[in-house]
């Protein structure tokens, strides 16, 4: 197999574009494919092959499942809005991490761009203190409001 020699571009010389490197990437996507029809169709192997699965459906087979217990009441029933306003809290201070995780890894790493930390490192820091302020803000209320506390 021979390289393929460059090509000059407005850019300056480029190396020219080579489908033999993307041959791996083909063949990945073709198996990610396969496994995702030979799944499909295992799913359904059941239905085409009777004789394969069981066909011993008794009443305690046909109940629902819920944890080992035997379920009591309606599946419809309401939840209180607590479980909500904890899971949004979650969410909400989870999420502040993954703001947080790239400016760190910016900001403190060593192979970072000098000019851009010369230039935007002060204006990234204050706009971190005030999207930190903004979630200790956040906090705060939510604590004088009570919503973690659980009655």
């Amino acid at each position: 197999m021979s390289v393929p020699s460059p090509v000059l571009t407005p850019a300056g010389l480029e190396p020219a574009f080579d489908l033999a490197a993307y041959y791996p990437l083909l063949i990945y996507v073709g198996v990610i494919a396969g496994l995702a029809a030979a799944m499909l169709a295992a799913t359904h192997i059941g239905y085409f092959l009777p004789f394969i699965k069981p066909q011993r459906p008794t009443r305690v087979k046909q109940m629902p499942y819920e944890s080992g217990m035997d379920p009591i009441g309606s599946a419809r029933m309401q939840f209180d809005v607590r479980f909500y306003l904890i899971a949004i809290l979650f969410l909400v201070f989870d999420v502040e991490l993954l703001f947080l995780y790239p400016w760190g890894v910016i900001a403190y790493s060593g192979g970072g761009d000098p000019y851009w930390k010369s230039v935007f490192g002060t204006i990234v820091f204050i706009e971190i203190l005030v999207f930190l302020a903004t979630l200790a803000i956040a906090y705060v209320y939510a604590w004088k409001k009570g919503v973690f506390q659980w009655r």
